[in-house]
């Protein structure tokens, strides 16, 4: 464990470095933030919203995936943005999931921003729901509730808030409406003034339950500090491939760009 240890840390420093040359100043920030939603939901308008010209583009360490990463601050607190990219599960059946999953999981973000389209809500859920297995404070930020109310379309956003344990925000980004209420919700969740009771899921499956209880407490045994250790402990017993190299390697601080650190 020592030596897992030490080469996390070396590793982690490594990262700092790449981050730096990528013209980030890893002290610069006070929280972190990640963006995640599925495609054509309007996602980059809300970033381009939150962070206006304060952007960065690039490339994912070590991938060749594009990432904009941003910035904005509120009540004296600079928020660093990432913007994940755009996808429709966290299954990791491809690069763009597995980055997406695993900064969420492992890059541990203050607060996760879920970005749904109001017109198309159920195909929208199926990735809000995977991540708040692994995340615990989280908002839904609702958006284009402009072109659902020209469809007819109402969404009952308490009911909907109540369901998920999250706060939800209405929103038409591309007008600017919400996107002052959505900044402020993320910093209330962050500093826990609004507090999310994510809801989780449970498996009937006779013996499941108890398998991915036993797991994981096998799991944090091993590693006091894993995040999510029920989530991972899933992941393992349905085969999840890049978990298991991950937990043989004793690398879970490696899948994710480390944590800025205040000043």
């Amino acid at each position: 464990m020592s030596n897992c240890a030490n080469s996390c840390q070396s590793c982690s420093a490594s990262h700092d470095e790449k981050w730096k040359q990528q013209g980030f100043r890893i002290a610069a920030f006070d929280a972190v933030i990640a963006l995640a939603g599925n495609p054509n939901t309007g996602k980059s308008t809300v970033f381009n919203r939150l962070t206006g010209l304060r952007q960065h583009t690039g490339n994912w360490p070590g991938k060749t995936i594009a990432r904009a990463d941003g910035a904005f601050e509120f009540r004296s607190t600079r928020y660093r943005l990432v913007d994940l990219p755009g996808t429709y599960s966290l299954l990791s059946a491809s690069p763009d999931e597995e980055v997406a999953r695993d900064f969420i999981l492992f890059g541990r973000p203050d607060v996760t921003v879920i970005v749904a389209d109001a017109t198309a809500l159920e195909r929208n859920l199926n990735l809000a729901l995977q991540i708040l297995q692994i995340t615990d404070k989280a908002v839904l930020a609702l958006n284009l509730m402009d072109e659902a109310l020209a469809h007819g379309i109402r969404v009952d956003d308490r009911g909907l808030s109540r369901d998920l344990g999250i706060p939800v925000v209405p929103m038409s980004a591309r007008k600017n409406d919400g996107v002052a209420t959505l900044v402020a919700t993320i910093d209330a969740v962050r500093t826990e003034t609004i507090a999310c009771s994510p809801i989780k899921f449970h498996f009937p499956v006779a013996g499941l339950e108890k398998a991915v209880a036993e797991l994981a407490g096998e799991l944090l045994s091993l590693y006091p500090s894993l995040p999510q250790p029920r989530w991972i402990a899933l992941r393992l017993l349905q085969g999840d491939s890049r978990i298991r190299e991950a937990l043989a390697a004793g690398d879970f601080e490696l899948l994710s760009p480390p944590r800025p650190q205040s000043p």
